[in-house]
């Protein structure tokens, strides 16, 4: 037989499929470091954490009392923002009320996704007579304008004379318990999509329990949207906080927070003559309140899979 020459096969390009090598939180990562805006108001957020829960330690004023003697200083080399109508040092106390402003984010966020996650999740899968009364009661509450309703509540607090160290906490509940409607509606809406996909349909079919379907199967496909949303939402506690602070109704001295320290600068000499006292507690819930859009934008796009490959 003659040699028939053996014509060389074309090798196959190799194509990687994103996700092969890699998890989906890697995936969301990269996807996330892309966003530069993102990035820079994560870093920033990052400073300013540091800055409230850190920088205190380094502060030789965190624990002297007032000193009036040194009232309504100027900022100089021994106070870099001056000092209060009591002596106190403006940068240090604007390191402690970050810590409070912050917490109290942090703390009804964390609260209003636990409440409205968990009553969105139950009200999506069982529908019925616990998705009617979720729902109903989630429509009163939202029918209701937020901040007055916070304002009679942090009244109340006031006419029952509670301790200034407590009320912070009774003001995580308020915001709490005014953020959580919102979330449980999104949360429904997803389940109820959820409900009717193949991997739902397979548990039902496999026998598996409502406990099992609802923490491996339907939560960690909610979680990039409580993670979003929860994001989103500490910027706007931290804004309801500032506001009942400022009409002294939420955390009020001497316990500091951003908000009361804007309210001590309540008259025309101090707001004209000592910027001081109220543009550095301004601008840190300014920049705090823009750090989290910006984190929270960025977070939404990188999780959203409708983004990907944009």
């Amino acid at each position: 037989m003659e040699n028939i020459p053996q014509i060389p096969r074309q090798m196959e390009p190799k194509v990687e499929v994103e996700g092969s090598k890699s998890s989906l939180w890697g995936q969301v990562w990269r996807r996330f470091i892309k966003r530069k805006m993102a990035v820079v108001g994560f870093l920033f957020l990052t400073m300013i954490f540091v800055f409230s829960f850190i920088g205190p330690f380094f502060s030789p004023y965190t624990t002297m009392g007032t000193n009036p003697i040194n009232a309504h200083q100027p900022p100089s080399s021994a106070h870099w923002l001056g000092t209060d109508h009591l002596g106190r040092d403006v940068l240090t106390r604007l390191m402690l009320a970050g810590r409070i402003s912050l917490t109290v984010g942090l703390g009804a966020m964390v609260l209003s996704v636990s409440i409205g996650g968990i009553l969105g999740i139950l009200a999506g899968y069982y529908r019925g007579i616990v998705d009617q009364i979720v729902m109903r009661i989630a429509d009163v509450l939202m029918t209701l304008p937020g901040l007055p309703l916070l304002f009679i509540m942090a009244a109340i607090m006031s006419e029952w004379r509670v301790p200034a160290e407590h009320r912070m906490y009774i003001v995580m509940i308020m915001l709490s318990l005014i953020g959580w409607p919102g979330l449980a509606r999104l949360i429904r809406s997803q389940v109820l999509s959820l409900r009717e996909r193949e991997f739902m349909l397979a548990t039902d079919a496999l026998g598996l329990r409502d406990r099992r379907k609802l923490l491996n199967h339907l939560l960690p496909n909610v979680v990039p949207i409580l993670i979003v949303t929860a994001t989103l939402s500490v910027g706007g506690a931290i804004l309801s906080e500032s506001v009942l602070s400022y009409f002294g109704l939420g955390v009020v001295p001497p316990t500091a927070s951003w908000g009361n320290m804007i309210n001590a600068a309540n008259s025309l000499i101090d707001f004209t003559n000592r910027p001081w006292l109220w543009i550095p507690p301004g601008v840190a819930i300014f920049v705090t309140v823009i750090c989290i859009n910006l984190l929270g934008d960025g977070l939404r796009d990188a999780i959203d899979p409708n983004m990907k490959g944009r």
